[in-house]
């Protein structure tokens, strides 16, 4: 799944190919997931310039015209590609062309990617920009395990399955410790570390994958690593599922209860 330091390495580089340009059609190849029909999409989008991309949480947000925007959650598998001319991607969930010829092709052979036209912004706040002890008050009443409660979106937005684990393992916290159990101290360690461990992953992908609009290998992270047995540093990588996602941590990864 793609998460923060991917999609904000795409935003960069979708925008430095699309900004400015205008698009002449949308098509929307599947359409279970949307909470519109396609013909919305067309009125509100084609002959608008694409003014800018941002994200928020896991969400790109393209904006068109003045008073448009479109959302594209990729989910698990969802990709995106450019192309020209004839679009020859497999499993395409739907394509913008613009009037110089650019295409841009979004995939997903799950089907499970989500486009909005004109979201609703969460409230919640995004992992990059935490406000000051949010998280020490976040966490108080909440009795749940704290890879769950950084995972499934409502306390913070934006970190997924693999940087879970490296913001718990960066900060030596269990993933199987109840949030409100967590003593501030820690809490406050865990609030500096996630955009920390966040930039640190966004620098190396923009200085190997300068480029890329597709998510690329995982190898330079420290224990999220489903093929290895051992950190770089050498532990013993643990492996358990949490909410049924597998979750990959060491022993030294201190535990509250």
């Amino acid at each position: 799944m793609p998460e923060i330091p991917d999609l904000n390495v795409f935003c960069t580089n979708l925008a430095k190919g699309l900004a400015g340009k205008k698009l002449s059609h949308i098509s929307i190849l599947i359409d279970r997931r949307l909470k519109s029909p396609e013909a919305d999409f067309k009125s509100a989008m084609e002959g608008q310039v694409l003014t800018a991309i941002n994200r928020i949480g896991k969400q790109l947000y393209f904006v068109f015209g003045e008073s448009h925007m479109l959302s594209i959650q990729l989910m698990l598998y969802g990709a995106m590609h450019w192309y020209e001319g004839k679009n020859e991607n497999k499993f395409t969930i739907a394509t913008l062309d613009f009037t110089d010829g650019t295409g841009l092709a979004i995939t997903d052979w799950q089907k499970a990617v989500i486009l909005t036209l004109d979201p609703e912004i969460s409230t919640v706040p995004d992992a990059m920009a935490l406000p000051e002890g949010y998280l020490q008050t976040a966490l108080k009443k909440v009795a749940k395990p704290i890879k769950t409660v950084l995972q499934e979106g409502k306390v913070v937005q934006g970190i997924g399955n693999a940087y879970v684990d490296e913001i718990l393992y960066a900060v030596k916290l269990s993933p199987f410790s109840i949030a409100a159990k967590i003593p501030e101290r820690k809490v406050k360690l865990l609030a500096k570390a996630i955009p920390e461990v966040l930039s640190e992953a966004e620098e190396h992908i923009r200085k190997n994958f300068p480029d890329t609009i597709t998510e690329k290998e995982r190898d330079f992270l420290k224990v999220h690593l489903p093929k290895h047995k051992l950190t770089p540093k050498g532990e013993a990588i643990l492996v358990a599922e949490i909410a049924k996602r597998k979750t990959y941590y060491t022993a030294d990864q201190e535990l509250y209860e």
